[in-house]
Formats: structure tokens, sequence, C-alpha cells
């Protein structure tokens, strides 16, 4: 069993935690939180940061956070990117993975274990998700491929039945909701073999229940209007959700469990 004591996480808004439920000062938890939490359950001395901002493309990724990152020296790193990548027009597979190979191949070169995942089957979760199912195909062949190149650990959520289920995102259907997060921690827990992580999360949810024609289109009526909506007011104006963020724990620091 690997022992970690210095984690660094980087990536987007899933790592830093949108969707999960938030604490007393606002900021959201998240699966890297949880997932510190089974960390520090081995060996309460890990240190815990979280560099990730939401809205961040790959390549901003790579420019911002892989030198601190490296800089913190970390014996453990997850790198979850490129959900912001595949719904924007200018997605190139071949970018993005140019990028991600970057930043596995460096910190792996320091001495970092890498843990890297697949993305899960999104048609079912948003409108877009059959569109966007090739893309999705060619960057997890990509992210297979680049952590089998430098020995990466590899959580392939992309086999999980649960990981494409509506019920696991939250309403903006870009984030994981706090089940979500669990799920993910504890997949992320499993594929690091932390003690204690269970199998449950590779089981799939329970049929759900059927609802009316009426409840569907209001639910997408609500979506449109409370996230399709300003998502593209950002896009035409150049905004980004991260615009202004700083990383939330950008420094390596005990976890608190609670």
């Amino acid at each position: 069993m690997a022992t970690y004591r210095r984690f660094v996480a980087l990536g987007d808004s899933t790592t830093e935690g949108v969707g999960d439920e938030p604490y007393a000062d606002g900021s959201p938890r998240g699966w890297a939180d949880r997932f510190a939490v089974l960390l520090s359950e081995a060996d309460r001395t890990v240190g815990y940061a979280n560099l990730a901002v939401r809205g961040k493309v790959t390549a901003e990724v790579r420019a911002e956070q892989l030198a601190p990152a490296l800089a913190l020296r970390p014996d453990l790193a997850s790198l979850v990117v490129a959900m912001n990548d595949l719904i924007r027009p200018t997605f190139s597979a071949d970018r993005i993975l140019t990028d991600v190979d970057a930043m596995v191949g460096a910190l792996r070169r320091q001495g970092s274990a890498v843990l890297v995942m697949t993305f899960p089957d999104l048609s079912a979760v948003t409108p877009i998700g059959r569109a966007i199912s090739g893309r999705v195909i060619a960057l997890n062949r990509g992210f297979r491929t680049i952590a089998a190149r430098y020995g990466a650990t590899l959580l392939d959520i992309g086999a999980v039945p649960a990981a494409g289920d509506p019920r696991v995102w939250a309403d903006d259907r870009l984030h994981l909701n706090p089940d979500g997060h669990d799920l993910l921690a504890h997949a992320m827990a499993s594929a690091a073999g932390l003690p204690g992580a269970g199998e449950t999360w590779r089981d799939p949810l329970p049929p759900p229940s059927r609802r009316s024609v009426r409840t569907r289109v209001a639910t997408e009526v609500a979506w449109s209007r409370n996230h399709l909506g300003p998502w593209l007011g950002r896009r035409i104006t150049g905004r980004s959700s991260g615009d202004g963020r700083t990383p939330k724990r950008p420094q390596l620091e005990p976890v608190v469990v609670g």
C-alpha cells in the first residue's frame, strides 16, 4: 500500500469543487477535499494543496498551475482537465493531449505519482452529450495512452455506469453534485490504493423514477434560463467563470476533518 504525504490537485471547476456542498465560508468542498480526508485517515501528517480554478481550459492549467505544483514537490498529484475544452468551438484533441502529456510527464519526472481520469458518457447528462461524444472518445483514448506512457494511474471513469447518470450531476449539467463528488473521491481513492476506499462506486444506480412530459419540459426550460443562457453570455463577451479567482488552497496545509 502506497503512502502519500504531499497531495497537490490541478484542474478546473471539477477539482475546485463546484457543485458540491459549500463550507461555512461559501467555498466549495469537492472530490479532492473529500479524497484528501481519506488520505489523512491513512496518514495524519499529509499536506494538501488545491490549485484548481473554475473555467480554466487545459492550456491555462498548464500555464498557470504546473510550475506552482512542481514547486510544492508532491508525491501524489491529480490532473482532471478538459471539460471546458470539450464544449468550446475551438476544441482540438491534439492540442489538449499535448498539454496533458507535458504536465503528466513533468510531474512523473520529478517523482510524483499522478492520477488522471477519462470522461464518462455524457449523452444522458446534457443535451450536447451526443454531439461531443466523438471528442470524449478521442480524449479518453489519449488519456489512456499518456497514462501508460508515463506509468500514471488512470481512473477509467468512462467505464463506470453511475458516472454518466444525471443523478450524480448538478442542475447545470457541467458539474458533479455532492453524490457525484463523493463517488469520484472514492473512485480516486480506490485507484490510488487507499485503504477503506470500497468498491460501491462501481455499482450502477437503481432505475430512475418516471417523470411526466410536463416535468421534463419544465426542467429543460429552467436549465436553459438559469445555466445555458449565462454560459452563452460569458462566451459571447469573452468572460470566464474563473476571472479574478485564485486557487482556494495554494499551499500544502494539513487536512482538517469535519
